[in-house]
């Protein structure tokens, strides 16, 4: 017995087949994004430290909301301080 043969004499099945393969796809989908986004490492040894290339204009969530940088000043201090 196939599979089609199988949804077409238990009908019952045919929401669960269909709303799995959406999960499916949506899963999928979501993680070619997740790795084609410049925030995941693949690779480690071209560039160790990835948070020191990281533009704070560039939004890395998925839904940003008035996002404004302010450069925190005790940070910029540190910074100077240890350059």
């Amino acid at each position: 017995m196939s599979f089609f043969q199988l949804l077409m004499k238990k009908k019952e099945l045919i929401p669960l087949v269909f709303f799995m393969a959406v999960a499916a796809t949506g899963a999928s989908a979501f993680a070619v994004y997740s790795l084609r986004k410049t925030d995941v490492i693949l690779d480690r040894k071209r560039n160790p430290e990835p948070w020191e290339t990281v533009d704070p204009t560039v939004p890395t969530k998925l839904v940003t909301i008035n996002q404004e940088w302010k450069p925190i000043e005790e940070l910029q201090k540190v910074r100077r301080a240890t350059r």
